[in-house]
């Protein structure tokens, strides 16, 4: 921006002061001649009345004299009696003269002065001018430049502070630059910031209070559940439940640490080795009574024995979304098929049903977009958890729905390490 300033200023300068020099230029050149032929035209009538003078008084033309007083100059003397005088320097033929004649009493003078030397000091002008000109361009580009660099400087400090914003690094800056404009752009940007910055404390009290009052009553949850299992008289079916409910809760848990954890804009865990049938397999048995409650099934297809870079608890809450969507959304049997993709491992989760309405493919994963009457969060958040750890959620195909669970795939370094885990089931 700054060059374009400056050039456009420049050429603005340019053109001023081209209209004003060329004519300048062109009446100067001109008056210069004009002056020398009126001043030729005055000393060939002196000489004229020189001449007179001493023909009426009886005495010859006074060349010698006349040589004296005007040098570099020819002049030719006709008298009535047809007498030729020739004075001064003669010059080569063909050198440009300028010349002035003036007759009166049978007398005749013609005076001639070189071109060249009116033509010396028409340059020396032209020159004078062409100096200013120069002075004047040089004026204008420093001016141009201070005053280029005094509008785009508070123009990249802006630019920085909108960048700062964008970061999440809310600060006001209250600097001000003696431009009215761009003062009041720089208030707005202040506002802006406070505004920013007293969101962003409020989110983070938020995830703070959250995390203190939701933690406390879910450990308490679990104590008591543990304690069930522990002390129930029927151990087989008790416990069966209370285990089944413990997990759930511990499950609730994690999901809660999630979630808190992107509110404070931090990492949700660490991604580790994980035994994919595992997982799966546990969400199926979670969801399975719900499936045959609805008439329908869940199947298990494809490759067994992977193991894929993820945190756990993500893993199983990506699945458990994508089961649920299936059972809002989708009809017919729920096919689980996993294998290895081209450098990951991939679990791939689809129905019989109508699948994505037509036009929502590319919104599907944007925050409050449903094609029903959910919330539109699911599989927002499900991509979420997946990108966290190096991973990815697609829709492989709409109509059935398929979606593609892509997690890293695990080296063999990797499996040499006993970190092979399940998360909380």
């Amino acid at each position: 921006m700054r060059r374009r300033l400056l050039l456009s200023t420049l050429a603005v300068a340019v053109v001023a002061i081209l209209l004003l020099g060329i004519p300048l230029a062109y009446t100067t050149h001109r008056l210069i001649y004009g002056e020398a032929q009126q001043f030729l035209d005055r000393q060939a009538a002196a000489i004229l009345a020189g001449v007179q003078f001493v023909r009426a008084s009886g005495q010859a033309v006074p060349t010698q004299k006349i040589q004296n007083e005007y040098p570099g100059r020819h002049i030719v003397v006709t008298l009535p009696d047809n007498s030729v005088h020739r004075i001064g320097e003669t010059q080569p033929p063909g050198t440009p003269m300028l010349s002035a004649t003036r007759t009166a009493g049978g007398i005749r003078v013609e005076i001639f002065q070189p071109a060249a030397m009116v033509a010396n000091a028409a340059l020396r002008q032209l020159l004078l001018i062409g100096s200013l000109v120069a002075l004047g361009m040089a004026v204008t580009v420093a001016l141009a430049m201070v005053q280029a660099r005094r509008l785009t400087l508070p123009l990249v400090d802006l630019a920085e502070t909108a960048e700062r914003l964008g970061s999440g690094t809310a600060r006001p800056r209250r600097r001000r630059y003696g431009i009215q404009e761009v003062d009041q752009v720089a208030e707005v940007l202040d506002g802006s910031a406070m505004r920013i910055a007293d969101l962003l404390a409020a989110s983070r009290e938020f995830a703070s209070d959250a995390s203190h009052q939701l933690r406390t009553p879910l450990t308490a949850l679990s104590m008591r559940l543990e304690e069930m299992v522990e002390a129930a008289d029927y151990p087989d079916v008790v416990r069966e439940e209370g285990a089944a409910a413990l997990a759930q809760t511990e499950r609730l848990v994690a999901v809660v640490e999630q979630l808190l954890a992107r509110a404070r804009h931090d990492r949700t865990g660490e991604a580790i080795p994980v035994r994919v049938d595992e997982v799966i397999t546990q969400q199926v048995e979670e969801w399975q009574p719900i499936f045959q409650r609805a008439d329908r099934t869940i199947e298990l297809r494809g490759e067994r024995g992977l193991v894929g870079i993820v945190n756990p608890a993500g893993l199983s809450q990506m699945i458990a979304t994508l089961l649920d969507n299936s059972l809002v959304h989708g009809a017919g049997t729920v096919t689980i098929a996993t294998k290895y993709a081209t450098g990951s491992v991939a679990i791939e989760i689809g129905d019989e049903g109508a699948g994505v309405p037509a036009g929502l493919e590319r919104r599907l994963f944007e925050r409050s977009v449903s094609g029903g009457e959910g919330t539109g969060l699911g599989l927002y958040l499900a991509r979420s958890l997946a990108a966290v750890d190096g991973g990815r959620l697609e829709l492989i195909q709409a109509r059935p729905a398929v979606f593609g669970i892509f997690l890293r795939k695990a080296t063999e370094a990797t499996l040499a390490v006993e970190r092979v885990v399940v998360g909380p089931a």
